[in-house]
């Protein structure tokens, strides 16, 4: 594959990544909340209920912060490899 082809295919792939890492901030926000809510009641009730209510939503937190961080992972791989390629294509044009 060409360079501009790779580059082109980088830019859609990280335009891509960008508005998934966006989403996923959202949900990470939301699912703070919900189990902070989730967490507190459980304390409050003290009933085995509440305890794997509020166990799920962390749990359901942590998965999404861990797609975070590999999304926002590969964000910055595919940056690295733009900014190489875009140097390699500079060089070219010298």
């Amino acid at each position: 594959m060409r360079i501009d082809e790779r580059l082109r295919a980088i830019t859609a792939e990280i335009k891509s990544l960008q508005t998934e890492a966006a989403i996923l901030d959202e949900q990470v926000a939301f699912q703070t909340e919900v189990a902070e809510d989730a967490r507190i009641r459980a304390l409050v009730s003290e009933t085995p209920l509440a305890d794997r209510e509020a166990r799920e939503a962390r749990q359901d937190l942590e998965r999404l912060e861990r797609s975070r961080g590999e999304t926002r992972e590969r964000l910055e791989r595919l940056r690295g490899e733009q900014d190489r390629l875009l140097e390699q294509l500079a060089a070219r044009g010298r």
